[in-house]
């Protein structure tokens, strides 16, 4: 073998090497990936806001940031002193209430024909139950890391909103001079997608949750205020969090009535189908169009390799992934159109 292709051969089975090496030790610090991508989420929401501050203020970027975060925590810090001693009561009572919530459930099942069957199930499901409530334990006492962790994320997206260009040359420097000009535009397209995947999801959030909780309050179900806003909060993981919600409301329906209960499912479902069929639609148009199928396996995926915080990141995660893989390998590598968030099918020609 000639020296020139023995040197490229070699050269190639390094630069192989190292990539495996360098995906070995993203999975050994997959926690302090997830972290860092919450801290670009937060920073992409703080620049959408910026963005507008500055488009009816005129202030410059780093005034108008300094403004926005003050005034976002001003107004955390009101909404606490308004509602937080009767969010706090709210959250006392629905944790004093399910329990019993829940023997009101069990004892109308066992009256009802699906009564033996259901216990039969619930009886095979009970390791399972045990093994949860055990790892519960372990959850209650990571409450501190996770506190941590938040305030980490927040400071490090504020970091990230107050010179974004700093931390992209500095991403772009890392990558050869051909290929910088295609992966620009794809952090441009994931960037825009994303801060407008964030934006509609936090109008939808919003208005389910509100919804949720006049719903909740007209059937006369307790703590509708609780609930509503745990179905907010829920609401910004797709697909999974509106079924954990409903849980607990069909549980507390129950200690009402059955038909109460049942009307409350229907209140969840028929918001569901407006929040899919109406809401979704518009944040789709906006940002980008998600397969159901792909955003469902990615939900189950991520949250099974990397935990809890990976199914609360795994949405955004999602986003920004599909976009650059539309980009960089869909249009760049494979030379095939396809439509982009944010660019006109001019903008995705391979360069």
């Amino acid at each position: 073998m000639p020296a020139s292709d023995l040197r490229s051969y070699t050269a190639r089975v390094v630069i192989a090497l190292a990539l495996v090496a360098f995906g070995l030790l993203l999975w050994q610090l997959s926690g302090l990936v997830l972290l860092i991508f919450g801290a670009v989420v937060v920073a992409a929401l703080l620049r959408a806001i910026v963005g507008q501050v500055v488009r009816f203020t005129r202030l410059p970027e780093g005034v108008a940031l300094g403004v926005t975060v003050l005034v976002l925590a001003a107004g955390f810090a009101l909404a606490m002193w308004l509602f937080g001693s009767q969010l706090a009561a709210q959250v006392a009572t629905l944790r004093q209430t399910l329990p019993a919530a829940w023997a009101h459930f069990q004892a109308w099942l066992g009256n009802s024909p699906l009564g033996p069957t259901v216990h039969e199930l619930t009886q095979r499901a009970q390791s399972s139950v045990s093994t949860v409530a055990a790892r519960a334990g372990a959850l209650a006492m990571s409450a501190t890391g996770g506190i941590a962790n938040m305030f980490l994320v927040l400071v490090g997206g504020i970091y990230l909103a107050a010179q974004p260009q700093l931390y992209r040359t500095g991403l772009l420097k890392l990558l050869p001079m051909r290929s910088r000009p295609a992966v620009d535009d794809a952090l441009d397209a994931s960037g825009y997608a994303l801060r407008a995947w964030l934006g509609g999801q936090l109008v939808a959030m919003a208005v389910v949750g509100l919804l949720t909780g006049l719903g909740l309050w007209a059937l006369g179900v307790p703590v509708a205020l609780g609930l509503g806003i745990i179905t907010a909060l829920l609401d910004f993981v797709p697909i999974v969090g509106p079924i954990l919600a409903a849980i607990p409301a069909i549980l507390l329906a129950f200690t009402v009535s059955p038909e109460i209960a049942l009307a409350t499912l229907v209140l969840f479902v028929v918001l569901q189908q407006l929040e899919g069929h109406l809401l979704q639609p518009l944040i789709q148009q906006r940002a980008v169009d998600l397969p159901p199928a792909l955003l469902l396996f990615s939900l189950f995926g991520i949250g099974a390799l990397l935990g809890p915080p990976g199914v609360l990141l795994a949405a955004p995660l999602t986003v920004v992934l599909y976009v650059l893989v539309k980009r960089l390998y869909v249009v760049g590598a494979l030379d095939t159109e396809t439509p982009i968030p944010g660019r006109t099918a001019a903008d995705t020609q391979v360069d």
